[in-house]
Parts: structure tokens; sequence; C-alpha cells
């Protein structure tokens, strides 16, 4: 192997890009560091500098996916005012767009088994992530009278569910799961359907 990986410009980047890239391909349990290192072009031992070990860069993934994550849903919120409805549902799609466009980061945070405690940027990122949708919740919960109200993290919590569901039976093309209708619009009839049954929004006519 070529002993550049002691000259590279940003080893930590590169093996977390090639972790990415590993986990999208073997899923975060099917791959070792010395692939990932192999494929950021580097000796397995050069990667300690930067890792512990293979679920410290796995958690590095995690942590820079909640922070895009965090982001892309805080656009999408921004983007809806000032609707709250309008604003819920938008993080709701957002979820959906970024499970689809970043599948190793998505896999890295909700699938590899990595707690969002392992480290406190971690920590940090996914609860800026959940707080952007439990604000989204709590100003649609506020039309509510408060003796009837619903805590906004228990709403935020369902809808989050409900996202990661549709995302894992329908939206990550997985054989013999094909749905007959878009992920988005099964996402959004569900909303309506629950936030209906919480009095959150009125009937349809």
């Amino acid at each position: 192997m070529s002993k550049r990986g002691y000259h590279h410009g940003n080893l930590r980047q590169a093996l977390v890009e090639a972790t990415l890239r590993l986990i999208e391909q073997k899923g975060p349990a099917g791959f070792t560091l010395s692939e990932a290192a192999k494929q950021a072009g580097v000796t397995p031992a050069a990667v300690y500098r930067h890792f512990e070990g293979r679920e410290d860069v796995i958690a590095e993934c995690a942590r820079q996916g909640y922070e895009m994550f965090a982001d892309l849903m805080q656009y999408a919120y921004d983007k809806s005012q000032p609707s709250a409805l309008e604003a819920f549902e938008a993080t709701g799609r957002a979820y959906l767009a970024f499970a689809r466009k970043y599948p190793g980061h998505y896999i890295a945070m909700f699938e590899s088994g990595i707690s969002v405690n392992r480290t406190p940027e971690l920590a940090a990122a996914s609860a800026r992530a959940r707080g952007i949708l439990e604000r989204a919740a709590g100003e649609l919960s506020e039309r509510v009278p408060p003796d009837k109200r619903p805590p906004g993290a228990m709403v935020s919590a369902h809808i989050w569910a409900m996202s990661h569901g549709v995302v894992e039976l329908f939206a990550r093309n997985s054989p013999g799961t094909a749905s007959p209708f878009p992920p988005e619009d099964l996402l959004e009839s569900g909303i309506g359907i629950y936030l209906r049954g919480l009095g959150l929004i009125p009937p349809d006519d």
C-alpha cells in the first residue's frame, strides 16, 4: 500500500467518507476498519491517530449526519412559516428527503446501534434535530386548549416514528416492499389522520 496516507490532507474526514461508502454497501456491521483505511488510502495504523476504533468512526458519521439532518429540517421549517401546520408537515417530508439523499449517514444515525450519548457532540447534534420537530409540534399544539393539549415531545416522537417506518418500509427500495403510493403521500396522509385524531387540525369536510 502507498504510504501517502502519512501525508494525507484531511485523514479524519477521508476515513469518515470511506466509512459512509462502506456502510451503504455492506451495512454498519459488514466491514472492518482496515477496509475503511484502505479506501481512504492509508495504513490501518494511521486510523488510530484520529479514532479509537470502528464504532468511533461510525459515531462521527452519525454526528455529521445529525448536523446535516437538523439543518435540512430547520430550512424546511423556516421556509414553511408562518403556517404551523405546513411547517410541521415540511419537517416530516425533510426526513424522507434526508434518508434518500444521505443513506450512509441515515444508517449510521438510526441503524448502527451507536448510542446518541456516545459522545457529547453526537448527543448535542441529535438533541438539536429532535428539538426542531418538537418546536414545530409545540406550535401546532397551541391551538388546542391547555387541558387537552398533548405534549409537543409526544407528538413529535410519534411523527418521527411514523416517518422512520415509511422510510424503512417504502423509501429504501427494499425488495418486496414496493408501495402503490409514493412515500410522501403515505406520510402526509398518515400525519393528517394522526393530527385529526388528536384534534390538532379540523376534520375534512
